[in-house]
């Protein structure tokens, strides 16, 4: 039995491989440790599993972690827990801890990429301090900048087919009729949250909240600016460029 209650007896050969290969190639990556700022629609989402599989990193949303911290009741998750079902907001010192755990696990060995986290200074702080006492610190923000009125014409011309989860955008991916869905021709819907009312509030709360956090650590001179409006392939190459 190895550590964590898996059998690698049972693992199959090419799995075990596959892993074995991928770690012999990711013990010569630097270290990384990365911070990811953006509104939504940024293209946060389209990059971050590039970045993790090119730098062998692991990938933190504070709330899933929050969620497995929970599930499996570590002393944290049972914390959180009590905090979440009075109805309170999660002190920042309790999602640091749960960083903090989550960090010294393997699969963040080189590193990790934290995306949501922190979107406030005192947040950005408290996270600075608990990587001060493991002798390590962040090395990149990468902020994905954006112009609103792009990320607007991005978000508000979306629409799903929620069946087949088909997605097409009025300007980039227009379905073939207007309005429906190619295949089957159900009516296409939009999402309540890619509305310009919805979006303007949800940019207007991430301005204010994370400008000073990206201030705070252009000031330590690790913020690298994405032009997060260019096509996909192109903000992967200047993501590269940021962290080679």
């Amino acid at each position: 039995m190895a550590s964590g209650g898996v059998d690698l007896e049972e693992v199959p050969s090419v799995d075990l491989m596959t892993e074995l290969l991928r770690r012999m190639k990711c013990s010569s990556k630097p270290d990384k440790r990365l911070i990811l700022i953006g509104p939504p629609g940024s293209g946060k989402g389209t990059q971050s599993p590039i970045i993790k599989d090119d730098y062998c990193l692991c990938h933190l949303a504070t709330g899933d972690m929050l969620r497995a911290a929970v599930a499996a009741k570590t002393p944290l998750g049972i914390k959180a827990k009590e905090t979440m079902e009075k109805g309170e907001l999660v002190s920042d010192e309790l999602v640091v801890g749960i960083i903090d755990e989550a960090i010294k696990k393997p699969s963040c060995q080189k590193g990790f990429i934290l995306d949501g986290f922190p979107r406030t200074v005192a947040q950005a702080e408290k996270l600075d301090e608990m990587l001060g006492k493991q002798g390590s610190k962040i090395d990149k923000v990468l902020n994905f900048a954006i112009d609103d009125a792009i990320l607007e014409e991005r978000i508000t011309g979306r629409w799903i087919h929620p069946p087949s989860g088909r997605t097409y955008h009025t300007k980039f991916a227009p379905p073939k009729v207007h309005g429906l869905d190619d295949v089957t021709g159900d009516p296409l819907i939009q999402r309540k949250d890619d509305t310009a009312e919805v979006l303007k509030s949800r940019l207007e709360a991430f301005h204010r909240q994370t400008e000073p956090v990206i201030d705070y650590y252009s000031k330590k001179g690790v913020v690298a600016q994405l032009h997060a409006e260019k096509p996909p392939k192109e903000v992967t190459t200047e993501v590269q460029k940021a962290l080679a």
